[in-house]
């Protein structure tokens, strides 16, 4: 009775693919088989002390690793997936990603032995009434629930509310972010390896912004984890 239920269900409100809009079947998640097999993956990874990602960081603020899931590209399965989850309120994708790049990182790295606590870019408290929950935040419990690592989603804060950052340059990203973030927490970062969480990493302004408060609050390192990185 309740598998009909479920079936009745599935057919009325059929679960959409965040990749390509078609009705996934019962085995699958948010994301069908073909595009996730589609996703550019990065392997970052295997070297994440030295990849494309890390290097956006290079000469500007100490970072320690830097891993992004995949490649973000106009028109791609990993654009329309994020833009799903900020906008479309798709907050069990966010969660679902976290925790499908949570195991790779477990299976094929060891950054879970080194990193001490995850925490989401955080956005400011209008923004967050407005969407109904931080992107960042629910990548870093999905991570969390496969790495076996604590996630706080109250460690750092925006004190500031920005206009978005999506069709500025790296400078102007800098300047719109520079001071807008803060540590709420000291203690919970002090002497710890921190891996800042968040969905896309364009440019690094707002990574950096973040890192930089928190290596100013006393953490020992920082870490970059995304679940998508720009060209």
């Amino acid at each position: 009775m309740k598998s009909l239920l479920t079936d009745l269900i599935n057919l009325l409100f059929p679960t959409l693919c965040v990749g390509c809009d078609q009705t996934l079947h019962q085995a699958d998640q948010f994301l069908c088989t073909k595009c996730r097999l589609a996703l550019p993956e990065t392997n970052d990874h295997q070297s994440p002390d030295h990849n494309e990602s890390h290097n956006k960081f290079a000469g500007k603020v100490p970072i320690r690793y830097v891993t992004s899931y995949a490649r973000f590209a106009k028109g791609g399965v990993m654009q329309r997936a994020i833009h799903r989850i900020k906008y479309e309120g798709n907050k069990d994708a966010a969660t679902g990603f976290g925790r499908w790049y949570g195991a790779i990182l477990n299976e094929h790295s060891s950054l879970a032995d080194d990193i001490d606590l995850l925490v989401g870019v955080p956005l400011h408290k209008q923004r967050l009434r407005q969407r109904g929950y931080n992107q960042a935040d629910q990548l870093a419990i999905g991570l969390s629930e496969t790495m076996q690592l604590p996630a706080r989603v109250d460690v750092l804060v925006r004190t500031e509310f920005k206009s978005s950052q999506t069709k500025k340059n790296r400078l102007e990203r800098w300047a719109n972010v520079e001071t807008v973030f803060g540590v709420a927490d000291a203690l919970a970062v002090k002497d710890k390896h921190i891996a800042i969480v968040d969905d896309v990493l364009t440019t690094g302004a707002t990574i950096e912004a973040c890192a930089a408060e928190l290596l100013q609050a006393g953490c020992r390192e920082v870490s970059v984890i995304t679940l998508a990185v720009t060209q």
